[in-house]
Parts: structure tokens; sequence; C-alpha cells
């Protein structure tokens, strides 16, 4: 009967995570919003337990954070971070791409074409005149850069890119969410495609590190409190 409950508390808080997740990378909470834990157990008609569990979870990932006696809260953006995650994206995922296109064989190459193939024929939003975020291209888009270094030989490597990824994809809901997206970057990631195909290392590294500063600079528009430029 105990691990029965044990197990229920573990399901709850799984799930209350994987929403909770799903809220702050899409902006429906936005940063430095309260996380209270009684209203969110309210919400999920749950205990507090398997809250706080999901909360603790969320802070480990750097999504959310807790102050001293009083609660959590979805982590703030700031220029400094988006200026220090962009150049981490930049310095870890070109050692992955390099080392998978090193690495990588047919399978790597025909990975990376179908995630491509996918991006391309999924909307980006599902309304258009309003701007409303499809998540099936949230996943198709993350999908394609994890294929990129996925031959890369490291575990640990396809972790942390996965990790950066979802920083990011914070940072660009919070730009999407004040009205400021990109145009259509359905080019830069067939570009990418063919340059990691064609095993043309350094013009795939050149490409990918555009990619991810041409979308910084956009979303330094939002976040910019006067810290500086992006290199």
């Amino acid at each position: 009967m105990i691990n029965d409950v044990n197990e229920q508390k573990q399901t709850m808080a799984s799930s209350i995570y994987a929403q909770l997740r799903k809220e702050i990378l899409d902006g429906t909470r936005p940063p430095s919003a309260k996380l209270n834990i009684r209203d969110l157990s309210e919400s999920f008609s749950s205990g507090l337990s398997p809250v706080r569990e999901a909360l603790n979870r969320l802070s480990s990932e750097g999504l959310a954070q807790q102050a001293d006696n009083r609660g959590f809260n979805v982590q703030p953006v700031s220029l400094p971070e988006l200026i220090d995650l962009t150049q981490a994206r930049c310095w870890v995922n070109e050692i992955g791409i390099r080392e998978s296109i090193k690495k990588g064989g047919a399978e790597w190459e025909e990975t990376i074409i179908l995630a491509s193939h996918r991006l391309i024929r999924t909307p980006r939003f599902l309304a258009e005149e309003d701007k409303l975020a499809n998540p099936d291209w949230a996943v198709a888009h993350k999908t394609f850069h994890q294929s990129l270094i996925s031959a890369c030989g490291s575990n640990w490597m396809i972790d942390t890119c996965s990790r950066l990824f979802d920083a990011a994809e914070r940072y660009r809901s919070v730009a999407r969410v004040a009205g400021i997206s990109r145009t259509d970057p359905s080019d830069e990631h067939q570009d990418i495609t063919s340059a990691a195909v064609d095993r043309k290392a350094d013009e795939a590294v050149e490409l990918l590190n555009a990619h991810f500063q041409r979308t910084a600079q956009l979303v330094q528009t939002v976040v910019d409190d006067g810290a500086g430029d992006l290199p």
C-alpha cells in the first residue's frame, strides 16, 4: 500500500513537472512569475509534496528558483545571461557538430535530412495572425538541432546541448510573447543541413553560430537592460 501511494505521488509530481516545464518554456508562465505551492496544489488537484518535488526538479534545471522563505518563481531573464547562454551554445554545439561530421555515417546524414524535412513541413504558428506558437514546430525544431550533434559520441555533450537549447527556447518565447519574432529561418536550417551532410565542418559551424546569434540579437531587444551588446 505504501509503495502504491509513493508511486502515485511520483506520477503526480512528474505530471506537474512536465506541465509547468512546458508552460515556462513556451512563455505561458513568464520570467519571475510566482510559483505558489498552495495555488499550484489547488490548480493541479494535488498534495503539496508532488508540487514541491516538481518545483525542485525545475530549479535543478535552471527553469525556476527558490528564494529563502519566499517560495519559488520562474527563473528571471537578463541580458548578461542571454550573452552567456548564446556563447555557451556556440562553443558546445561547435564541438558537437564537428565530432558528428567526423564520426557520423549514412544513418546520421539520413537523420539530419529527415529532421530538416519535418521542420520545414511543420507550420511555426497555429494561427499566423495571432502568432500562436505551434508546439509541434517546437518539437521539430529541437529534434533538428539535436540531430546535428547526435553522432558526436558523447551523451554528456548531447544532454548539454539539449539543456542549452531549452534555456534558449525560454528566451525565444519571451520575445514571441512580446510580439517580436524572426522571419522564417527555414533557409538557414536548410543551409546548415547541406553543410553538415556535405561534411563541410567550418561552414556548418559558421552557419550554426550565425543562426544562434541572429536569434539572440532579436531577443535582446526584449531583455536589454543596458548591460551592453551581444558580441
